[in-house]
């Protein structure tokens, strides 16, 4: 699989941040960007898609997440 390469600007902190969290799980900074560029993007794309349905939903009576969960449990 190619890889492409992505240089981005830490601020002090983040990089401090980063480093430390580096250190506590015992992976690189690479890996822990990348796991939360990751998560991030599906947690967007998570968002865009429940923005879609919820009208879909809505239309159906389901208003809350609690409603949901009431029908799948």
């Amino acid at each position: 699989m190619k890889s492409a390469t992505l240089t981005i600007r830490l601020d002090k902190d983040l990089d401090v941040l980063l480093s430390k969290a580096s250190k506590r799980s015992g992976r690189n900074r690479s890996e822990i960007a990348r796991e939360a560029l990751r998560r991030q993007l599906r947690l967007q794309q998570f968002e865009e898609l429940r923005k879609r349905i919820m009208p879909f939903a809505e239309a159906r009576g389901f208003l809350t997440d609690e409603d949901i969960f009431s029908q799948i449990s």
